[in-house]
């Protein structure tokens, strides 16, 4: 991961140094106006990571890598292509075309989905469903987007001025800045099915990667075919958007009867009381549960507090990669094991945490039980 970040981010550098030695002025520009919405855009897609998020040193290795090792890949392997295959063969207007139309995606989807596809290899574990792989994808696919819309910038700052400059701000940052994570997406879904599915291990990734390339290939194709043209694609594009978002909806749902269904056993533990069950089950009362801790117990109860939740996320999600044999038996009973002493130090760190002056004999859990001191009862 350190090593992975390393090269990424010098990747990251050298691209941003070859567009300030050709930008002059106008790479200021587009730096500023690239990193504007990324905060925004970054939030929104990790709203669809709140019942299990993922880690964030990997979040950030997707992004750099999105931002570093695919842009200045696709720097090189672009020009290249342009200069000695399309427009040797096709003529300059015709060998643009197929470059971008063709050439482009495929090496760039390829570039960005190569990091997918390392974290299926070496991080199979880390993906638990759908919305893992969308939103892994995601993030590479802002970094991207962030990195490329610096060239578009300055272009069309130093071509156009502030009104050209201001068109292409509007496209790419306003109108249409989630087509990068939208096109990878597909590559996220194929790796995300391999990760959690002893079944087609090798189509389902192949298979996202090609509707990548797809996506992206009609999306660069359409610019050609006027207005028409690109209004069919962003039709098909909010398409893909409402149908990503419905199947994370429908995912966190089955995460939710998982959690009900699996976390009851563990009961005889003490680590899991049906009162807990119904905290996990629904984003505000976790969100409750963790203002709960803080107030009584400070910073340190409310992260334990977040550990709590998110091992006993993962342990209903463990037994559905048992479920579908994904689970080595070994590695089954170890992981689980992890799981419950993770929750059972965090349990003890926010519930024998005693309260902070001034809380008062009112200040226990809300979704649980009082006992005769207005506090959880202690396992």
């Amino acid at each position: 991961m350190i090593g992975g970040l390393t090269v990424s981010s010098l990747c990251a550098v050298i691209a941003l140094a070859v567009d300030a030695l050709y930008g002059g002025a106008g790479f200021w520009v587009g730096v500023i106006l690239a990193i504007l919405p990324i905060p925004l855009l970054v939030a929104l897609a990790l709203t669809l990571d709140r019942l299990e998020p993922e880690p964030p040193r990997a979040l950030v290795f997707s992004f750099m890598w999105g931002a570093g090792v695919a842009v200045l890949g696709a720097l090189v392997l672009n020009t290249l292509g342009l200069l000695y295959v399309t427009v040797p063969v096709f003529g300059e207007a015709k060998g643009h075309f197929v470059s971008a139309t063709f050439g482009a995606p495929l090496i760039e989807e390829s570039l960005k989905g190569s990091v997918l596809f390392g974290m299926l290899w070496f991080r199979r574990n880390e993906i638990d469903g759908f919305a893992d792989g969308i939103i892994y994808a995601a993030m590479v696919g802002l970094g991207f987007a962030m990195m490329e819309n610096v060239t578009y910038y300055m272009r069309a700052f130093e071509d156009g001025g502030a009104q050209q400059l201001q068109s292409v701000f509007i496209l790419r940052g306003l109108v249409a800045p989630l087509s990068h994570p939208l096109f990878t997406s597909m590559t996220g879904l194929g790796v995300a099915y391999a990760a959690t599915h002893r079944r087609w291990q090798v189509a389902a990734p192949l298979a996202g990667l090609l509707g990548a390339m797809v996506l992206h290939g009609l999306w660069n194709g359409a610019t050609t075919l006027g207005l028409g043209g690109l209004g069919v694609v962003y039709l098909l594009d909010f398409g893909v958007l409402v149908t990503l978002v419905v199947i994370v909806s429908v995912e966190r749902r089955h995460t939710v009867r998982r959690i009900e269904a699996y976390l009851p056993m563990y009961g005889a533990t003490g680590l899991v009381t049906p009162q807990d069950v119904l905290m996990l089950r629904s984003i505000p009362s976790r969100r409750a549960a963790r203002r709960w801790a803080r107030a009584v117990g400070g910073p340190p109860a409310g992260r334990a507090m977040v550990d709590y939740q998110l091992a006993a996320t993962e342990l209903a999600l463990l037994h559905k990669r048992a479920d579908r044999g994904v689970a080595e038996p070994h590695w089954f009973a170890a992981r689980r094991a992890a799981l419950l002493d993770l929750m059972a130090q965090a349990r003890h760190a926010f519930l024998r945490t005693p309260p902070r002056p001034g809380a008062g004999p009112g200040t226990g859990p809300p979704w649980a039980p009082r006992g005769p001191s207005g506090f959880f009862p202690r396992p």
